[in-house]
């Protein structure tokens, strides 16, 4: 592949992470923002699943659709891709996600009496969590979560490009993750999606946000580590049907 190819797919690819974390920041944010009074912490984690998964198909051919930093981490560390196209990705992820909050942003303050300040589907814990979990609680329940998001897509995935049925896979643990976490800190796993909220929620939301970008990196990695050690590389996929004995048909 001649060097323009290169450049022109790689910025299909950035292009599609900004679009990508974009859309799902305005509609799986956007559904706790505007409609969670109406659909509950069950809707939400299917907001933030369905979404994930119709962007998967969408865009998984062409970037990963990875639309979130501690993917790309992930991905970067599993040395899928390099660190350049990692980092044009983490600046597409941001970026996107502050257009599409500054979008929910512009839709939810024509509602009035919409409280945004400090809230606006940011992530917290103590007084800003629902069930008052604290500090540590929330940095570990980040850890798990991102892990368990960062482990499934490494899985499911060959190298980088989402096909088939691994964005089902992909969005069935995403909505997982939300259903556990949304009680708990209000479900980050995802720096990006945490930042572009926070930026205009202002308050606690910034002084808290920290947190929410350490830990689920830091999950990601975890993740990278052990994913070869269930999965080798060059193994069989289907490692179960020669290491697990099978009764002698009748």
């Amino acid at each position: 592949m001649e060097k323009k190819e290169i450049s022109t797919v790689l910025t299909r690819a950035v292009v599609s992470e900004f679009l990508g974390t974009l859309l799902l920041v305005f509609f799986a944010v956007g559904s706790a923002v505007l409609a969670g009074e109406y659909i509950g912490t069950f809707g939400i984690a299917l907001a933030f699943g369905f979404t994930m998964v119709a962007l998967a198909y969408a865009l998984g051919p062409i970037s990963g659709c990875h639309l979130n930093p501690a993917v790309t981490l992930g991905m970067l560390l599993a040395r899928r891709i390099g660190l350049r196209t990692a980092a044009e990705y983490w600046i597409a992820q941001v970026v996107g996600a502050i257009v599409g909050s500054a979008l929910l942003f512009l839709v939810a303050r024509q509602i009035p009496g919409l409280q945004t300040h400090a809230s606006f589907g940011t992530n917290g814990w103590g007084d800003r969590s629902a069930v008052h979990l604290n500090l540590g609680g929330a940095f570990v329940a980040e850890m798990v979560m991102t892990f368990l998001l960062v482990y499934v897509w490494l899985s499911v995935t060959h190298k980088v490009a989402v096909i088939g049925f691994n964005g089902l896979a992909i969005g069935l643990a995403l909505a997982t993750v939300h259903l556990i976490g949304i009680p708990l800190d209000g479900t980050s796993v995802n720096p990006a999606r945490s930042i572009g909220p926070a930026l205009f929620a202002g308050g606690a939301a910034i002084t808290q946000l920290w947190l929410f970008i350490i830990a689920p990196l830091i999950g990601a990695a975890i993740a990278a580590v052990v994913h070869p050690i269930t999965h080798p590389p060059h193994e069989p996929v289907l490692v179960a049907d020669d290491a697990v004995p099978h009764e002698p048909a009748e």
